[in-house]
C-alpha cells in the first residue's frame, strides 16, 4: 500500500522489456530483494539491487496495462516506498495497481508558479472520478479540480512540478492512472445490491 507522496525521481538506466532498471538513492534504502516499490504508480517487486539502482521484473500483465513498456534509458520515474503504519498518510490510499493508461491533454501554467494538467482517461474509468476526489496519476496523489467529458483537470502546485515527473508532461505523454479504490467497491456493493433488492417482491395471486 502506498499514499501517492513520491520520495524521489529515479531515472531509468536499462529498459528492455522484461527487465527494467531504475538508477535511485532513497528509494534504495531499504529496499531488499522481495521488497515493493512504486515506480509510476505500479507497484512492482524488487529482483535484484545493482550499486545504486534497484531491477525490477515486468511481467505481460503489466506490460499491457501500463506504461512502463514505453519507458527509455534516460527517462525520469517516480519513485516510492510502501507506507508503513508510523508513516503519515499525506495522501490517500493508493495500491499500486493501475486502473488505465491516460494522455495529457493540456498543461497550463496558473500564474502562480504551478500548473493545471489535463489528462483523458481511458473508456470506462472516468465514472470512477469525482470533483475533489483523489486520482493517482503516475504515482502522484492528486485532487480532482474539474470534470469534462471523458477527461479531468488537477492542479500541480510548485512542489509537485519540481518532485516529480509531472513538471515535464506535455500533451501526448501516456500517464498512468489509478482510481481511488473507495469508488470501485461502491460501485461493486450497488451492482450487488440491484437483484437483492428485488429478490423479496413476489407476484400477488
Amino acid at each position: 500500500m502506498f499514499t501517492g507522496i513520491v520520495e524521489e525521481r529515479g531515472q531509468v538506466l536499462a529498459a528492455d522489456g522484461a527487465r527494467l532498471v531504475v538508477g535511485c538513492r532513497t528509494a534504495r534504502e531499504g529496499s531488499e530483494v522481495g521488497a515493493s516499490v512504486a515506480v509510476n504508480g505500479v507497484c512492482l517487486t524488487v529482483a535484484d539491487r545493482p550499486e545504486r539502482a534497484l531491477a525490477f521484473d515486468l511481467s505481460p500483465e503489466t506490460l499491457d496495462r501500463t506504461s512502463l513498456g514505453r519507458l527509455r534509458p534516460g527517462d525520469p520515474v517516480n519513485l516510492e516506498r510502501p507506507v508503513t503504519l508510523l508513516t503519515r498518510l499525506g495522501g490517500h490510499l493508493v495500491q499500486g495497481h493501475v486502473d488505465g493508461v491516460g494522455e495529457v491533454a493540456d498543461v497550463r501554467p496558473d500564474g502562480a508558479g504551478g500548473a493545471v494538467l489535463t489528462v483523458r482517461a481511458p473508456e470506462g474509468l472516468a465514472r470512477y472520478l469525482a470533483e475533489k476526489g483523489s486520482v493517482t496519476v503516475d504515482g502522484v496523489s492528486l485532487t480532482v479540480a474539474g470534470l469534462q467529458g471523458d477527461a479531468f483537470r488537477v492542479a500541480l502546485v510548485p512542489h509537485t512540478l519540481r518532485a516529480t515527473t509531472l513538471g515535464t508532461a506535455r500533451p501526448g505523454d501516456s500517464v498512468n492512472l489509478e482510481v481511488d479504490v473507495i469508488a470501485k467497491y461502491v460501485e461493486r456493493l450497488l451492482v450487488g445490491a440491484v437483484p437483492a433488492a428485488g429478490a423479496g417482491r413476489g407476484r400477488r395471486g
